[in-house]
């Protein structure tokens, strides 16, 4: 339809007739384009159906599916090798609508106890009032399958726990979940799929906080979930309905990042491992936390578990002194910044009692362990030497 009305040229041109040039193009852009559209159109409504049927392919509104979207998980299920992903978001996203796809009032979860601050809080005070009972269980010292109950839906843990380090017996816990016809699921948020993959471990539901590793570049937010066909799309009809999954502009960022993931956990790594064997011989230091060391409880279980012997970029420490020798090192520090987060490509600490676990209450910090003076940091992919020596002056001055 031809119009002299310069308004409606405004609005038409360039629109429907570009997007089916470009679409039936014999070359095609070498990066994923940015689909910022929030809908799609259709020519008629037989086709409007046989795409919400499933008969054809195609794309109705950004809330359920774009072609960012499938960008982004298409890189990610190669990664975990998975028969599909999702992306959210964030990672709490990721992580609440896969707990509430599987549960239900009356229903019950076993967790391990040492997890992200934010998931603790959620398990802890949130889905009580639905009606969802969760048991924290020490995964090592005690029995798993002790605390599955009739109504036990889920068992969650994480890879690598935040922030003591410690590693999970993945097959262990899957083989209690299952024994139970229950689901294991695994925060591996830490490791990444580079570290350690999850599934072929025995996990059926692999989450991740995508702001990460699988970032990497602390410019967006975002979450995952990988897992096989049944459980994908289960998750998928929640994610859909909550309208929690990623933005087409983030799913650029996420799907960029993912280009480079095993260079820069592997950098991550060998500068980790470098970094916790400083600090373990520091007279100022009083315990590290690090899969890596070989005087780590969790060493032996990170060389079954994991790729080539890495154990990720994170590591913790107890600063001598107390809290006051943990805040005093982090304000001497010159290089190495005070984020409250982690996984980007500089070096950055964080102080745990402060920020990741503000909502443990105290007497649960002290029954895992985690104490005022612990300073967890996240290695970045910089010369370790840079890194150590900042971490040296500032342990002078404490």
């Amino acid at each position: 339809m031809s119009t002299s009305h310069l308004t409606t040229k405004l609005c038409r041109a360039g629109e429907h007739e570009l997007a089916k040039e470009i679409a039936e193009s014999v070359s095609v852009p070498k990066v994923i384009p940015i689909y910022m559209s929030s809908v799609f159109s259709f020519d008629d409504v037989p086709t409007l159906d046989s795409v919400y049927e499933g008969k054809k392919s195609g794309y109705v509104y950004s809330r359920m599916a774009n072609p960012g979207l499938d960008a982004a998980q298409d890189v990610l299920r190669a990664a975990e090798g998975s028969d599909g992903a999702i992306v959210f978001s964030a990672g709490m996203a990721a992580i609440i609508t896969t707990i509430m796809s599987n549960v239900k009032s009356g229903d019950h979860i076993v967790s391990s106890p040492v997890l992200y601050g934010g998931v603790y809080d959620y398990f802890a005070n949130e889905l009580p009032r639905w009606g969802v009972t969760v048991d924290f269980v020490d995964f090592d010292t005690e029995d798993i399958e002790a605390h599955i109950k009739p109504n036990t839906k889920l068992v969650y843990t994480e890879t690598i726990a935040n922030p003591l380090m410690e590693v999970t017996d993945i097959r262990k816990a899957a083989a209690a979940a299952h024994a139970h016809g229950c689901k294991l699921v695994v925060d591996n948020t830490f490791a990444t799929p580079v570290v350690c993959r999850p599934l072929e471990l025995g996990a059926d539901i692999v989450v991740y906080s995508a702001t990460k590793y699988l970032g990497g570049h602390s410019d967006f937010t975002g979450g995952a979930v990988c897992a096989g066909a049944a459980d994908i799309a289960n998750i998928q009809k929640y994610a859909t309905l909550y309208g929690d999954l990623l933005s087409p502009f983030d799913s650029f960022l996420l799907t960029r990042s993912m280009r480079t993931l095993e260079l820069r956990v592997r950098q991550h790594s060998e500068n980790a491992l470098k970094v916790a064997q400083f600090l373990e011989q520091h007279p100022k230091v009083e315990k590290v936390y690090y899969a890596g060391l070989e005087s780590s409880p969790y060493h032996d279980r990170a060389v079954s578990q994991f790729t080539d012997g890495m154990c990720g970029g994170m590591v913790s420490a107890d600063i001598a002194g107390g809290a006051k020798g943990a805040e005093d090192f982090i304000a001497a520090c010159q290089y190495i910044k005070f984020v409250p987060s982690l996984a980007s490509f500089s070096t950055t600490l964080s102080y745990p009692v402060k920020t990741s676990h503000r909502a443990y209450p105290p007497e649960e910090l002290k029954k895992c362990g985690i104490s005022a003076s612990m300073i967890r940091f996240s290695i970045g992919i910089e010369h370790a030497d840079d890194i150590i020596a900042d971490m040296d002056q500032a342990l002078s001055k404490i």
